[in-house]
């Protein structure tokens, strides 16, 4: 099964509380560049907080309630369309 053809709910789904919303306390955050994103999912796939959320045109947004800046997420794009950049 490929990536496209795994439904567009997360694999896991974030929850509210100690183990949900940030907060405050995240440092970086990701910032993807939609001109450079080629949509292959990769970001989405290993989110391990379900923040990255993808429509059905495959685009994807990060969930700033759920992110906690890990940068899994620029990690794992193999074009670098995704920048963590400091929080303000």
């Amino acid at each position: 099964m490929s990536v496209r053809q795994l439904p567009i709910i997360p694999i896991s789904t974030p929850r509210i509380g100690a183990v949900g919303k940030t907060g405050k306390w995240r440092i970086f955050k990701p910032i993807i560049k939609q001109d450079k994103c080629v949509k292959c999912l990769q970001c989405w796939l290993y989110c391990p907080d379900a923040a990255i959320i993808r429509d059905e045109n495959d685009n994807v947004t990060v969930n700033y309630d759920y992110c906690k800046g890990c940068g899994i997420c620029a990690h794992e794009c193999p074009v670098k369309a995704i920048e963590m950049v400091k929080e303000e």
